[in-house]
């Protein structure tokens, strides 16, 4: 599947999944200016927000502490269920294989995202997980919805990234010019 075949038309989102979409872009900067990688969830059934996740694996020394889980986990917790039927999901990412596998085993109904994944999404740029017939619960999911805001999002942060990188480099090589190469501890 191309990234974006099966994306929504931007005039055909509802206003609804742009609201939502909304929120998890707001869960998604606490996780930039926790210094992670920005990506935000949003756990909602019917028009109520159940829960909220953003991604802090390095923070949490977590490696599942995508969005994703960190918002099944809190709905989990609320709802005092692991199943969480006939919610949904909105995400700033393609959820990842992991993430996927927990969506639905939490039997969530709807997973909706904004920027695809070529690395890592499961939900076709990578592999489909929610296309094999022989799994026992099926999610539906709707890709690309704020698809640009959400990927300019994440592209913004990674270019700081390497930014910091090189200045850091540079700092580095111009302080052993000055001073001499340090002595390791």
């Amino acid at each position: 599947m191309s990234p974006n075949e099966g994306a929504p038309n931007p005039t055909e989102i509802s206003e609804r999944d742009r609201r939502f979409m909304a929120l998890a872009q707001a869960a998604a900067e606490k996780a930039r200016a926790a210094g992670e990688v920005p990506v935000g969830a949003v756990l909602v059934r019917g028009d109520e927000v159940i829960a909220t996740g953003f991604n802090h694996p390095i923070g949490g020394h977590d490696p599942s502490a995508h969005a994703e889980m960190v918002a099944l986990r809190a709905a989990a917790q609320a709802l005092a269920n692991y199943r969480l039927p006939g919610c949904e999901l909105y995400v700033t990412l393609e959820p990842c294989l992991m993430c996927a596998g927990a969506i639905m085993h939490a039997r969530i109904a709807r997973v909706v995202f904004g920027a695809y994944d070529p690395k890592t999404g499961a939900c076709g740029s990578v592999v489909d997980a929610f296309a094999n017939l022989q799994l026992n619960h099926h999610t539906s999911v709707t890709g690309g919805v704020l698809e640009d805001e959400c990927g300019q999002a994440l592209k913004s942060f990674f270019a700081d990234r390497r930014r910091a990188i090189r200045a850091a480099r540079v700092a580095e090589a111009e302080a052993a010019r000055t001073h001499g190469p340090t002595e390791p501890v």
